[in-house]
């Protein structure tokens, strides 16, 4: 008898996806369809344990265990590529509303998925001068495209089994992730100062220094604009002499 591969494969899929719920294939032994299940959900498991490290860490196994069963059984993947599983992932937990999830678990998703995301982006940023730092005042700037600014509600890189916040602070979480020319991801938390003087950076790319600064200036307006020009300057160079900001698009 012919047999329909595309139906078969269905249902081989359908039982190991959620063994619960579907039926093994009847020409499959019961047994070797369970180690098949076993097999792809602990290879599952451990590739999303090991990308949200912290995440696993505060829940208990069995609300950790459920989570990754509803994902691998619900959620439908858009690539094939196993490297964005963990994007994929971030969004199923965007359209979960569980009530025994953490109120900061999505952001703390994010910031987990952000370090490999910004680890194995393709884009490669330019070689800079070394007088560049130096001489930002007068070139096109840009915010580098390995450099991403991140704001949380909760203090997400302090949680831990320790840590469990039910509510957010008064004040947001400011961090810039990026990837320096060795391919080591760092975070830094910058002062509100440095992270609006980048944002205004990546909103109007490829202007001077100067300009940057000027915009700064006239945007805070209760702050001493010579003593603005001075810690802006201070910031702009910091922030070229770890790659986050890069020479503009004509510098």
């Amino acid at each position: 008898m012919a047999v329909d591969f595309r139906r078969k494969q269905a249902e081989f899929a359908a039982y190991i996806r959620d063994p619960l719920r579907n039926p093994p294939p009847d020409d499959v032994a019961p047994e070797r369809m369970a180690m098949y299940h076993e097999l792809f959900f602990n290879n599952m498991d451990s590739f999303i344990s090991s990308n949200f490290p912290v995440l696993r860490k505060i829940l208990p196994d069995r609300q950790w265990y459920a989570l990754v069963h509803d994902f691998f059984a619900e959620h439908r993947c858009n690539t094939p590529h196993f490297s964005e599983i963990a994007e994929e992932f971030l969004d199923y937990l965007q359209t979960r509303n569980h009530a025994e999830d953490f109120p900061f678990l999505l952001e703390l998703a994010h910031y987990e998925w952000v370090e490999m995301a910004v680890a194995i982006a393709p884009t490669e940023p330019p070689v800079v001068d070394p007088s560049f730092a130096d001489e930002l005042l007068d070139q096109e700037i840009a915010l580098s495209p390995l450099a991403w600014l991140l704001a949380y509600q909760y203090p997400v890189q302090q949680i831990s089994p320790d840590f469990l916040p039910t509510s957010p602070p008064a004040q947001p979480t400011f961090l810039i992730v990026y990837r320096d020319d060795d391919y080591a991801v760092h975070f830094v938390q910058p002062s509100p100062l440095t992270f609006r003087l980048l944002q205004l950076l990546e909103q109007h790319p490829n202007q001077t220094g100067t300009a940057c600064l000027q915009a700064l200036i006239t945007e805070a307006q209760h702050i001493d604009p010579q003593l603005l020009r001075a810690e802006g300057v201070k910031i702009l160079k910091e922030m070229a002499g770890k790659g986050i900001i890069i020479p503009g698009r004509d510098a």
